[in-house]
């Protein structure tokens, strides 16, 4: 095992000509913060003093204007989604020209007037489906499992059933389906439909639900990792609590795992199905939702590896993770099979096998670099990648106790290559599901693989404001290591 501190990092750069620039500037920036004492570990760098009308400024537009912003145009988003898919026919340039006609107000009027009121079925299937959630999230077994330790030195205790949960939930709609189908005359295909409906009903409970997190978070918090900006509009949108439990269920286990990425899946199959139902066999809607449910199958399976990432550690339970788990998920991540409903592709087998071969290798990268990850820091770094002993930065960081831990950091493998290279692979993965909608129903299907280049892209820097503030003067070192962010060479 190659085990590298601040010195051997030092030593291992300087051996790496091509780097010698970048590492000069980062070690001038490294001595000054060892004059820090201990501010190292805790914070990292020295902040630059800004003009503080400038930093009034930004702190205002991030912390007021943009939450806003965001909490008031994001429930029309979906809904102008769902509207082009429906009755633009995947087209944003028949949208536009709704706009361009009627103005920016009356367009937004007369989409709005196409949603329909909630039906009792359209309430009555999603209160049965959180209530079906809840009770497995209870009573399905699985290992205890544990999240990272928090700056308050709180550890998130979870059930790993995330896996088997998903199976018996996928088994039970295909049950519902064939009774509905056979005794009833009644098909699944009602939330196509009313899917306007779904997501009316899932906005109005989501922003109420926010509320009573907001609430709770101030008046009942479940741990220390909790408190009050002081800015009301910036509290209700990022939230109050890291980790609230409502009776006993962990709010981001239901919100992010047993809703979103459940619902997701369960939305593919109702789409496949009434594609079924209107076209017979349609193997872009077959290649699409087989990579869609290999790649959920990945994600229930390593459900305790998401437990330790930026979504769960860093975004507390507010709008910004809430909202975006109850409904951008339904009306944006599954909008590449709601746009094949109405435009059936025949790709052809060549076509179809290559595109599902790409698509399993890139959810095999994906998951693989996740893995990796988790094995080195589990084998504390003694172990192989790749068939040669990893590189690891051991980092030193402080909580806000003051107690002193310590993480690995891999700078092999995959992550050697850039620090979030599984972005290239989930990217790429999306690309594939997308793709067998070609281009003959406009660009809607590949609205959520743009969506995600600009998320992960967002979120490679958050990371880094992260880690930086986390690890110090380890995090330059590492930085130096791995020197790209997704693309290696290149970004």
């Amino acid at each position: 095992m190659l085990q590298v501190d601040a010195a051997d990092a030092q030593r291992i750069l300087l051996q790496a000509g091509s780097r010698s620039r970048r590492h000069n500037a980062d070690s001038d920036a490294s001595d000054s913060n060892d004059k820090g004492g201990g501010d190292l570990l805790s914070t990292g760098l020295h902040e630059y003093q800004a003009n503080p009308l400038i930093q009034a400024l930004k702190h205002f537009v991030q912390k007021t204007l943009m939450p806003i912003f965001l909490m008031a145009t994001t429930p029309t988003l979906v809904i102008l989604l769902w509207f082009c898919a429906v009755h633009c026919d995947n087209s944003f340039t028949k949208l536009g020209a709704i706009f361009s006609e009627k103005s920016f107000i009356g367009g937004l009027a007369f989409v709005w007037s196409h949603v329909h009121s909630p039906s009792p079925a359209i309430v009555a299937i999603l209160v049965s489906y959180s209530a079906f959630a809840l009770c497995l999230m209870r009573l399905v077994p699985g290992n205890t499992v544990y999240g990272p330790l928090t700056p308050k030195g709180n550890r998130p205790q979870y059930t790993d059933n995330g896996f088997s949960c998903f199976l018996i939930t996928i088994a039970a709609f295909l049950v519902v389906t064939v009774v509905c189908k056979t005794y009833f005359s009644v098909s699944p295909t009602i939330v196509y439909d009313r899917f306007d409906e779904v997501l009316l009903v899932l906005n109005i409970f989501s922003m109420l639900f926010c509320l009573l997190l907001y609430v709770k978070g101030l008046l009942a918090p479940s741990t220390s990792d909790s408190g009050s900006s002081g800015n009301v509009i910036f509290d209700y949108y990022w939230g109050t609590e890291l980790y609230p439990r409502l009776l006993g269920f962990d709010v981001k286990v239901f919100t992010n795992c047993r809703f979103g990425m459940t619902v997701w899946p369960l939305l593919v199959c109702v789409f496949a199905l009434k594609s079924y139902e209107l076209h017979g066999p349609v193997d872009s809607m077959l290649v699409s939702a087989l990579l869609q449910m290999i790649y959920f199958a990945k994600f229930f399976w390593w459900e305790a590896g998401y437990m330790c990432t930026i979504d769960i550690m860093v975004d507390r339970a507010g709008y910004y993770i809430c909202w975006g788990c109850l409904v951008f998920i339904p009306g944006l991540y599954a909008s590449v099979s709601l746009s094949l409903v109405n435009h059936p592709v025949h790709l052809g087998l060549p076509l179809s096998v290559l595109i599902v071969t790409l698509g399993v290798l890139a959810i095999y990268v994906n998951y693989d670099a996740d893995r990796q990850k988790l094995y080195v820091r589990n084998a504390q770094g003694e172990c192989l990648v790749w068939g040669r002993k990893p590189v690891i930065l051991r980092a030193r960081y402080m909580l806000d106790s003051g107690e002193t831990r310590e993480s690995i950091l891999l700078a092999s493998g995959w992550w050697g290559l850039a620090r979030h290279f599984h972005y290239v692979a989930e990217i790429a993965l999306t690309f594939c599901w997308s793709v067998p909608a070609l281009f003959s129903g406009g660009l809607l299907p590949y609205t959520y693989c743009l969506w995600l280049v600009l998320l992960l892209t967002h979120r490679s820097y958050r990371d880094d404001e992260k880690c930086g503030k986390k690890y110090g003067q380890f995090w330059v070192q590492y930085r130096q290591l791995v020197p790209s962010k997704i693309i290696p060479y290149i970004f």
